[in-house]
């Protein structure tokens, strides 16, 4: 079996670099349960003080979960598989976002769905200029999970809602307007700042040495664009329906070009993946923590791998690469809201 993961030590501190190039780093079963066994390890290690993330090869960080294994799973019977694996995922982004040693990420190309489950819940988010943002569930009929409703509770509701629903990429500027990561540093610069974060692991306080670090190496993340956008059309985002926000936006759009992209990104996605991103989203808000966020991910999750756009979505985008996917249903009208519903309301 291929090498998916280098994990290692480095002085006091320890590296867990994703090492699946070929996929952009897509996070296996067998990568998920290597780093949460490392993690397990090391919390009790007093020779280790912090925790370092990186992704192997020029593409990204991490493009994300493993979807077309589950797929498969599913498509073979076997959604107990996926369910398992999804399960160890969500167990793996808790243990990162409530570690009680510093993880450190550092956030480089496609830094998407699964791969904000682990660079967005690390305690000190380092992000290279080129880094892309996104959580394109949408576009494969899934729902938004790995937490990152929590993360993003703390932003406003129409932000959110824009980028969880359009599933469209961002850079360095708007991930820092939204809470995605921390601070944007040079490419030159990344072995020293590497270095450092091995000197803070090193040091008597290792949060406030990488507070520092974070604040010298720190450079100009440049212009959100995305944000001020949906900041406009924050009226048409607090729509009680996916249906209703999505046609908001087309009217918007109908009317001024420079929503176009959001409004043709939107009429191309699962409505029943919207309705679902959507409420799921609500929910999270009222939820007190990241587990209680993580436990209606997974019931979300379970729920929608078993609908028909979730195969239909990943053979779409990421088996046959058609970009031409049948979604049933494909009218907001025939969604099933209720049933969606149901399912967060036995979270509660």
């Amino acid at each position: 079996m291929t090498v998916q993961l280098e994990i290692s030590t480095q002085g006091r501190l320890g590296v867990i670099v994703l090492s699946r190039p070929e996929a952009i780093n897509a996070l296996s079963r067998e990568m998920i349960d290597g780093i949460t066994g490392a993690l397990a390890a090391w919390r009790d290690d007093p020779s280790v003080t912090a925790v370092l993330f990186e992704g192997n090869g020029p593409r990204g960080f991490c493009s994300g979960g493993d979807v077309r294994a589950a797929r498969s799973a599913v498509l073979a019977g076997r959604a107990d598989e996926a369910d398992a694996y999804f399960a160890a995922e969500y167990a793996m982004n808790l243990v990162i976002a409530t570690y009680d040693k510093p993880v450190v990420a550092f956030g480089h190309g496609a830094v998407m769905g699964g791969g904000i489950g682990i660079a967005g819940h690390a305690r000190y988010r380092f992000t290279l200029p080129e880094a892309r943002f996104a959580m394109p569930e949408s576009a494969i009929g899934f729902v938004c999970d790995i937490g990152v409703n929590a993360i993003l509770a703390q932003a406003p509701e129409h932000r959110a809602l824009a980028f969880l629903l359009s599933g469209l990429p961002v850079g360095p500027g708007d991930a820092l307007v939204l809470g995605l990561t921390d601070a944007r540093i040079e490419a030159g610069r990344l072995n020293d700042v590497r270095v450092g974060v091995a000197a803070a692991a090193a040091s008597s306080d290792p949060d406030a040495a990488l507070v520092r670090l974070m604040q010298a190496e720190s450079s100009e993340p440049g212009a959100a664009t995305f944000c001020p956008d949906a900041d406009e059309l924050a009226d048409a985002f607090g729509g009680d329906t996916a249906g209703d926000i999505v046609a908001a936006v087309a009217e918007a759009a109908a009317v001024d070009p420079r929503f176009e992209r959001l409004a043709t990104a939107l009429s191309s996605r699962s409505p029943a993946s919207l309705e679902t991103i959507l409420q799921g989203h609500r929910a999270a808000r009222r939820r007190p923590d990241i587990a209680a966020v993580l436990d209606l991910d997974l019931r979300l999750a379970r729920y929608v791998s078993r609908q028909p756009d979730f195969a239909e979505g990943v053979r779409a985008v990421l088996v046959d690469k058609d970009q031409r996917p049948s979604w049933r249903p494909n009218t907001f009208e025939a969604v099933d809201r209720t049933g969606i519903a149901q399912v967060v309301a036995a979270a509660d």
